[in-house]
């Protein structure tokens, strides 16, 4: 009986203990606008929403643009969000999240093509999400050296005109990435930058919307 009684407390503890090891952020998109809790910039963009939810849509970009939090550090964790583009014309729509980030040229970032998740050809579709490291390894260096590895299809593939979830654990130096629940993830990598920490932002080129974005920390 003691035994089952100091095994159940030992649950109990592990249980807090990982509770606590946690530390939950819901960034407030609603301050992009106040020129302070981010950085970095979009050539055009709005407040919107996603039904009660806040969303940011950046309706132009000059080339890959994003802001990121400021005064902010991120290590391990999960860094999850809801994102909506749209799957016409080609090349019009890339919307995903910024990590490590340091400034707006060195970072390392997950980001979809939305124009691809359902494309008529197999090619196109293995190009629907893509892990990149700035500035040396770009998405163009990586689809030319490391062909296939660092980018590929989701199964089952969203539309690519309705919001999706996307759920990103970091754990240096693993990535993994998750779409609308999936158990199996659709893109598992190893990082290719040394950085341990950096911000965390949001990050587009073209057209894109973002909403609930939630970063959980692990101390």
């Amino acid at each position: 009986m003691r035994q089952k009684y100091l095994f159940l407390v030992s649950l109990v503890f592990i249980s807090i203990s990982f509770s606590n090891a946690q530390d939950v952020f819901t960034p407030d998109l609603k301050t992009i606008l106040d020129g302070k809790s981010w950085k970095g910039k979009f050539t055009s963009f709005e407040l919107s929403k996603k039904d009660n939810s806040d969303a940011v849509m950046i309706t132009k970009t000059e080339a890959d643009q994003f802001v990121w939090l400021n005064d902010f550090n991120f290590t391990n964790g999960i860094i999850e969000f809801d994102a909506k583009g749209k799957s016409a014309p080609p090349q019009s729509s890339f919307v995903g999240i910024a990590f490590r980030v340091i400034d707006e040229k060195t970072y390392d970032a997950v980001y979809f093509r939305p124009f691809n998740f359902r494309a008529g050809n197999s090619l196109s579709k293995s190009h629907a999400v893509q892990y990149i490291s700035n500035p040396e390894w770009t998405w163009k260096r990586l689809r030319d050296e490391r062909t296939g590895e660092y980018e590929k299809g989701i199964e089952p593939a969203p539309d690519g005109d309705e919001w999706f979830h996307a759920k990103i654990e970091i754990q240096k130096p693993k990535i993994k990435v998750y779409v609308n629940g999936a158990e199996t993830p659709s893109l598992v990598v190893n990082e290719l930058s040394d950085r341990k920490g950096g911000s965390v932002g949001i990050w587009c080129n073209g057209f894109g919307i973002v909403a609930n974005l939630k970063i959980t920390s692990q101390k």
